[in-house]
């Protein structure tokens, strides 16, 4: 229990908490600068619920076709302690059937605390660091720290020990046609795929350990065609994780981002419910669109006053520290005088005023 966990619990309310995973926590590097967006994710907040009760429901996350197809896939190549998938990897890597050993990690003696499970998990990778037993290890808890708070990460994924040296496994249901899946859909299971990595690497070097001994090449099972056999391809997730630890790092603590708010703020559905959201600075981008359920009520936020962010990332961060749409005007066209800090950029605004305005004189 953190000295920060009372006011997580007060500003979730009486709903029960949501729990970080690697799809939040990839999301929330994506945008380090959002107050709003960390604290939400730190407290347990449903985002979701959120942002129905304001009037922005967003159509948000798998479908529930998807989410069973996804299941039933997991649960086949999981089948019989993961046969199917020992046999992936021996074609893969060249692995003697005996060499294989498989612990479930899901349940500890009838107990599916996450304490208990996190504890289990570092004993038995600590045991097959020491001795080489035990190769695949089936839902590790892992947990890393996000801007201060401990995140415990329940992974549907399989660290798998091969001649001394760790690999995660991602287990996805997008199909693989003729060799290739969708982009979009690789990149997202590489993000979610360096979390466990780096979780896992940090659990390394708790442990005493090289944290080198966790590969940064990852395995994705998918679907192969259009059947359920499945296959398995490496992915080099090694540019994903230099931006994971870089974003990791700028975060703000969340202690810092609490000390600045309201003592008696809450994200309670109800008649203060906006009030409490908007006490809580947002950096909104159009790239929030793919990856928080909050981004339809931060767009109309960021219209509303005018933010630069409203225009994209790219623009927001060319305007320096101009964070409204007015301000960048009034800088161009001289109406406002600029600080110190901002006089560059406001060369620069009008600079492109003065072009803009000759090449509509001479269109004209």
């Amino acid at each position: 229990m953190t000295d920060t966990a009372p006011d997580l619990d007060r500003l979730r309310g009486g709903t029960p908490p949501r729990n970080h995973d690697a799809r939040t926590i990839a999301a929330l590097t994506s945008n380090p600068g959002c107050a709003r967006r960390g604290v939400m994710d730190a407290a347990g907040v449903d985002k979701d619920s959120v942002a129905r009760h304001l009037g922005f429901a967003s159509p948000f996350g798998q479908s529930q076709f998807a989410i069973t197809r996804g299941n039933v896939f997991e649960a086949q190549v999981k089948a019989e302690g993961c046969a199917e998938l020992i046999t992936l990897l021996r074609d893969r890597l060249g692995l003697a059937v005996p060499e294989v050993a498989y612990d479930d990690l899901e349940v500890v003696a009838g107990n599916e605390g996450r304490e208990l499970r996190h504890a289990r998990t570092r004993r038995l990778i600590a045991r097959a660091l020491e001795s080489g037993e035990g190769t695949l290890f089936d839902h590790p808890l892992l947990r890393l720290d996000i801007a201060g708070q401990a995140a415990y990460l329940e992974p549907d994924v399989i660290a798998f020990q091969f001649e001394g040296r760790f690999h995660i496994i991602e287990i996805k249901s997008f199909a693989v046609i003729d060799g290739q899946a969708e982009p979009e859909q690789v990149a997202a299971a590489a993000r979610q795929s360096a979390v466990y990595v780096l979780a896992l690497r940090r659990l390394m070097g708790e442990l005493g350990h090289d944290p080198g001994r966790v590969s940064h090449e990852v395995f994705l099972v998918c679907p192969e065609n259009f059947s359920n056999r499945p296959t398995a391809t490496p992915l080099d997730v090694r540019p994903q994780l230099a931006v994971l630890e870089r974003q990791l790092a700028r975060l703000t603590r969340i202690d810092t981002i609490l000390d600045a708010l309201p003592d008696d703020l809450s994200f309670e559905p109800g008649e203060d419910l906006a009030e409490a959201v908007r006490a809580v600075d947002a950096r909104y981008a159009p790239d929030c669109m793919a990856s928080c359920e909050m981004a339809f009520y931060c767009r109309d936020e960021a219209r509303a006053c005018g933010a630069t962010g409203a225009l994209g990332r790219s623009v927001r961060d060319d305007l320096g520290g101009v964070d409204s749409v007015g301000t960048a005007l009034a800088l161009a066209d001289g109406s406002l005088d600029p600080s110190a800090d901002l006089a560059e950029t406001a060369a620069q605004l009008r600079t492109a005023a003065r072009l803009r305005s000759e090449a509509l004189d001479g269109a004209a």
